[in-house]
């Protein structure tokens, strides 16, 4: 690595920490019953809605009812996203005149948006309108994040919950959620990347006069650039994990990151409030080092990933060097593995990128993955395996670390002979039933996805690099979509109807099929009364059980994953060095 890299490093996650506990703090209150967001002109405002909507706050949902909610809710954004891009042609805020999406890709975008994956078939700057961009995309970009959010809020509030079953209101969470919480920083974040150069207007291009001849020696009198309401969409899809680009290059694109600051505030706000909310659970369960042992445990695996994914860029690619190719850091030159990269951004802020979205499930790029070594490729998508658990998406990611926690203790009272505990709620079957069904459906998605792939010529006849490289591509697409991300190696021709469906589904499955147990799970802890601590209670804080926790997952990973590993990136690694 270069010599600034771990400086970079250092105060990555330095300024993530410092910004991640007073903004936790502050959910806390946001997520509380009663206290400051109960009283003041947003609470008023939010019992109007309430009223409206025919809403009672009070109200202290089931499980099921939570559920229900959650699934009505999302069902109707899916369909509402799916109706505008279908109708885009005959809507205003088209300046360009898109026609209608194409109906598989619209499917699989509304149900993409919706899941909080965000993966994108399409172009965005040519496909979708200004009003689908802002009405259908930034929309959901909000919504899917606070019903993330409110998922994890109803499971703390099972755990300290003392034998109610209630779990809060749905609504009341959804409505708090992105009134007090996503709107105020993305406002603030949208703001700031306007002053650094992004765009946000309705109108639909500029056009600039061009002095050199186009890529294939004809005469181009002028550049087209699409422009749009770019900023307020980037803001919402780094903050809530969402992901998806206005542009199809994503923050790669000069518009949705022009400058070395928007690059830092960016990738900070990837995993800013799946950060916070470690210790915003820390507060709801009036234990605050519950949420930094969770902290410690999603750093200790992320960012030693992380440097590997650096250290992996910078060395750049050997079979390049073998041709005398000088990738040595230079004053006027990175250096390391520039293919599919930003001058301005160089192999280091890339790698932090790549890292911070494939844990975070943001799935947002500043740099083309499928042009990393096969290294630098595969520590990116084993986050994604891990489950999307290293922080995650915004709350289903710590429901998630969470899951694996309630493993942890189930495999230690195992080895000692104790019924577990977790928080004074004893684990029993039902318990570790739901754990494991969230944590195992989005791996056998992935894992039968990619066999399913390697058979059927429709999968993998899309292919653009034949070899362990393109079953690299369809196993991280899988991983993907399963998990949530969104990102993609972009080698893979995803626009057919095969794959259309297959992502669709994956996403799905990987959505609600964890969420739905994560959801049951919060009811039964929240029938059971508070056992009190013993002698034989394993502390589920402290440096042992972050260790136990980090073990839990690593060894979940490594036992699902490594062999689909070894097929595509490790193997694509040793050709390299026998080149």
């Amino acid at each position: 690595m270069t010599a600034a890299a771990p400086i970079e490093l250092a105060a990555y996650f330095g300024l993530l920490t410092a910004a991640a506990v007073p903004l936790g703090a502050y959910v806390a209150r946001v997520l509380s019953t009663d206290g400051p967001a109960s009283v003041g002109p947003l609470a008023r405002l939010e019992r109007g809605l309430y009223r409206l909507a025919g809403v009672d706050p009070a109200e202290q949902m089931t499980w099921r009812r939570y559920a229900g909610a959650a699934l009505i809710f999302n069902a109707a954004g899916l369909l509402a996203v799916h109706a505008l891009e279908r109708l885009q042609a005959r809507l205003p805020g088209n300046p360009a005149g898109l026609p209608a999406v194409a109906p598989l890709v619209a499917w699989n975008t509304a149900v993409s948006f919706a899941t909080n994956t965000n993966w994108q078939a399409y172009g965005g700057e040519a496909t979708m309108s200004h009003l689908v961009q802002m009405a259908a995309l930034t929309v959901q970009n909000f919504l899917s994040a606070a019903t993330g959010i409110a998922v994890l809020a109803a499971l703390a509030r099972g755990i300290v919950a003392r034998s109610t079953g209630g779990l809060g209101s749905f609504w009341v969470d959804v409505t708090r959620i992105t009134l007090r919480l996503l709107l105020p920083l993305a406002a603030a974040l949208a703001l700031a990347l306007v002053w650094q150069g992004v765009p946000q207007t309705f109108s639909a291009e500029a056009r600039w006069p061009v002095l050199s001849p186009g890529a294939t020696g004809e005469r181009v009198s002028e550049q087209v650039l699409p422009l749009g309401p770019v900023a307020s969409q980037v803001a919402i899809k780094q903050l809530g994990t969402n992901g998806g680009g206005y542009y199809g290059a994503n923050s790669a694109h000069p518009y949705e990151n022009p400058t070395p600051l928007t690059d830092l505030l960016e990738s900070l706000a990837i995993l800013l409030v799946p950060a916070a909310l470690c210790f915003t659970f820390g507060a709801l369960v009036q234990d605050r080092r519950q949420g930094w042992t969770i902290y410690a445990a999603m750093l200790a695996i992320l960012a030693p990933l992380t440097v590997a994914t650096v250290a992996a860029e910078q060395r750049g690619n050997p079979a390049l060097a073998a041709l005398g190719v000088d990738a040595s850091v230079t004053a006027l030159q990175p250096g390391g593995n520039m293919e599919g990269k930003e001058a301005r951004i160089g192999p280091v802020g890339a790698g932090i990128w790549a890292a911070a979205t494939t844990a975070a499930s943001n799935g947002s790029v500043n740099a083309a993955h499928d042009s990393f070594t096969p290294l630098g490729g595969l520590w990116p998508m084993l986050l994604m395996q891990l489950g999307e658990v290293v922080f995650g998406g915004v709350g289903s990611g710590l429901c998630g670390m969470l899951l694996f926690a309630i493993v942890a203790v189930f495999v230690a009272g195992l080895m000692v002979g104790r019924t577990p505990e977790y928080l004074g709620k004893k684990i029993e079957a039902f318990d570790v039933k739901m754990a494991c069904l969230a944590i195992l459906a989005p791996s056998a998605m992935v894992l039968f996805g990619t066999a399913a792939a390697c058979l059927i010529p429709a999968a993998y006849g899309t292919v653009g690099n034949p070899g362990p490289h393109g079953f690299s591509e369809m196993l991280y697409a899988l991983s993907s979509t399963a998990n949530n991300n969104g990102s993609a190696f972009g080698g893979l021709g995803v626009t057919g109807p095969w794959w259309t469906l297959l992502t669709g589904l994956a996403m799905l499955v990987g959505r609600y099929w964890v969420m739905l147990p994560v959801l049951a799970l919060a009811g039964s802890l929240a029938r059971k009364s508070r056992v009190p601590a013993g002698p034989g209670t394993l502390p589920t804080h402290g440096p042992l059980f972050a260790g136990l926790l980090v073990a839990t997952v690593l060894l979940v990973g490594a036992l699902t994953f490594i062999p689909a590993l070894a097929l595509g990136p490790v193997v694509e690694h040793l050709q390299l060095l026998a080149r």
